[in-house]
């Protein structure tokens, strides 16, 4: 870890470098400077897809900060040959995720869209609606997104169950319950909607696919975590078989989305990868913390473990 007398030299690799590098220019942080080519920088901040195509350049790379949660780029084999320290983006999604959950799950069971359409018409016509409470919300993960969500849920009178690799709550839970993911059938076929915040390992590679969605009974499906958790294929004929009522995919295993089916499925909601933004003055509030972190000596917040890839 660097000594206080060591100079640092910063490298911007995002969708937004000019707002990055505006609000970093009002830090003011000590000893960094901004620097206009990879090879001089010993920190980098970045987006990991753009990050891992440059990844040769960064000739003196010993930190990466992640602008995103998601650092699949970065883990993928074969490994970048570089010894530095990687870390993410952690603590700020729950929010919006909250939001996109809870939001499409009220317009659903309440027939928004339905009142919308008829609006058009000029049609006045009730329909039999369904509340949130006591409905069951099965969140895969447990981390500090699913942990927001939970916490959200229960302003709605939601069941919570979490599953994780444990089936051990975390701390302060928040969840009624948590069950191991060996369970994931049994939590599945009680759930009214089911919400995936898994990262993207070997063990979460399709697991939502035709054995674990034919569990479930006519319930809500959102995918907000990585798009390689779902067998797009056997989610459709789910859908087609009546055991989800409807998808919200906001992640797709390719982006931008190409599959007409999912395109075109009218039980499908297709959404660009927006439900949790990385905003960047929430990003480079979580660097500065760091940075300072880095300036004191101290391990860093939110570290990926390269192997695992989270």
């Amino acid at each position: 870890m660097p000594s206080n007398a060591h100079h640092n030299t910063l490298y911007i690799l995002t969708e937004h470098d000019d707002v990055y590098r505006t609000l970093l220019h009002e830090r003011q942080l000590p000893q960094l400077e901004i620097v206009d080519e990879p090879h001089q920088a010993n920190i980098v901040l970045a987006s990991p897809p753009l990050a891992r195509a440059q990844i040769d350049e960064f000739a003196q790379l010993e930190w990466l900060q992640s602008v995103y949660a998601g650092v699949d780029a970065l883990c993928a084999r074969p490994l970048p040959e570089k010894d530095f320290i990687l870390t993410n983006v952690k603590d700020i999604f729950g929010p919006q995720i909250a939001e996109y959950v809870i939001g499409y799950s009220i317009e659903h069971f309440r027939h928004f869209m339905l009142y919308h359409a008829q609006q058009q018409s000029k049609l006045w016509q009730p329909h039999l609606y369904q509340g949130l409470a006591n409905k069951r919300l099965v969140i895969l993960g447990t981390g500090s997104i699913a942990t927001y969500l939970a916490q959200t849920a229960k302003a709605f009178q939601l069941h919570t169950i979490g599953i994780n690799r444990s089936g051990i709550p975390p701390k302060n839970s928040p969840f009624d319950n948590v069950f191991h993911i060996n369970e994931l059938h049994s939590a599945l076929n009680q759930a009214d909607i089911v919400v995936n915040t898994l990262p993207s390992t070997a063990e979460t590679v399709e697991i939502l696919n035709r054995n674990s969605l034919s569990q479930c009974q006519k319930a809500l499906l959102f995918n907000v975590g990585r798009g390689s958790a779902v067998n797009e294929k056997d989610l459709l004929w789910a859908l087609d078989q009546n055991y989800l009522a409807h998808a919200y995919l906001d992640v797709f295993k390719q982006e931008p989305l190409t599959d007409d089916a999912l395109w075109s499925h009218p039980k499908v909601t297709v959404t660009p990868h927006i439900a949790a933004l990385s905003f960047p003055h929430q990003v480079v509030e979580l660097f500065a913390n760091n940075y300072q972190h880095w300036l004191d000596g101290f391990s860093l917040q939110y570290e990926v473990d390269m192997e695992k890839g989270y």
